[in-house]
């Protein structure tokens, strides 16, 4: 399916990602183009076998690329891709589900440190050179993880790692995922998403970590919000649409939940006229979570491994999607 080393040509196409440079450290001897906008993937996708790709990724991409038979998704979402399309140009598709399951379970855990330990006020109060006293209110005190309840919705790479480091943390962790079958990666008990309603009373924190599907868009929707307790807070390291964002300012405006810290929005960038940006109760990072060091290397061994694969006339892929 895919020409031998020495004909192969790879296309790597990231706005920041250096795919390139990891990529030559690997003396492979395959050739390779790499490009930052979709002008420049445009005029290189004709020459491509191989594309690792992410946002720049277009549908209509394939109309232009006759030579195109993998994507080697950069990212672990894979819904901008028409799987459809795909099929019908010949096209395999290989997500990078797994990639930065350690950065982005680790970023959920530090904002949900970062809320109950109220850094973004002591971030803002350094700013103000501001040396705030001890608290005798208890809602504006520090709190601890240990003994609290997180429901961690999404228990895959990232959302089963999450279950175990809120363990660690002495938390109750109740998973949540389409299959329960799966098993519970870590966390005290499992429940189906049509038992989520059941289960959201029970949260301190609820964590998203699942992916962006049919079912999964505004799973959190206002009568979930409502089934929260005025002290729970929302962590969202999925994709911004499983949150339904109108529904969830509502509550926070209105004190209905105590907080958020999102690391993804309906809309990115977040548009300046949000009223995220100036919630005090709201912490955003922009959809940096999977941010790693080791990001570029990880996809890349996948990549490897597939192309591997498909030169050996293998049909299973890693991570196959397509």
């Amino acid at each position: 399916m895919l020409p031998p080393r020495d004909q192969l040509t790879l296309c790597f196409a990231h706005v920041a990602y250096r795919f390139g440079d990891r990529f030559a450290l690997r003396n492979t001897g395959i050739r390779f183009v790499e490009v930052r906008d979709r002008a420049g993937l445009d005029a290189a996708i004709g020459e491509a076998d191989v594309l690792v790709c992410s946002g720049l990724w277009r549908n209509d991409l394939p109309q232009i690329a006759p030579k195109l038979k993998f994507v080697q998704s950069a990212s672990a979402g894979t819904d901008q891709y028409d799987r459809e399309v795909l099929r019908k140009a010949g096209i395999r598709l290989a997500s990078g589900q797994g990639v930065n399951a350690n950065a982005v379970s680790e970023h959920a855990i530090a904002l949900m440190l970062a809320l109950l330990r109220r850094i973004p006020e002591a971030r803002d109060n350094q700013a103000k050179r501001f040396w705030r006293g001890m608290m005798g209110d208890f809602s504006k005190r520090e709190d601890e993880a240990g003994g609290k309840t997180a429901v961690v919705v999404g228990l895959g790479r990232i959302g089963g790692r999450i279950a175990r480091l809120a363990k660690a943390l002495g938390m109750h962790v109740v998973g949540v995922r389409q299959n329960v079958a799966g098993g519970a990666e870590g966390a005290d008990e499992v429940h189906s998403f049509r038992d989520l309603k059941a289960v959201l009373p029970r949260a301190d924190f609820l964590i998203l970590a699942c992916p962006l599907t049919e079912e999964t868009r505004h799973l959190v929707d206002a009568a979930a919000l409502a089934l929260l307790k005025p002290t729970a807070q929302v962590i969202n390291v999925a994709r911004g649409r499983v949150v339904d964002e109108p529904a969830i300012i509502a509550a926070l405006q209105e004190g209905r939940i105590a907080g958020a810290a999102l690391d993804v929005t309906a809309e990115e960038p977040l548009p300046a006229d949000s009223p995220l940006w100036a919630m005090p109760n709201v912490l955003i990072t922009p959809h940096t979570g999977g941010e790693t060091h080791r990001y570029e290397d990880n996809v890349l061994d996948f990549m490897m491994e597939n192309i591997a694969r498909l030169q050996r006339g293998e049909t299973a892929l890693v991570n196959q999607i397509v």
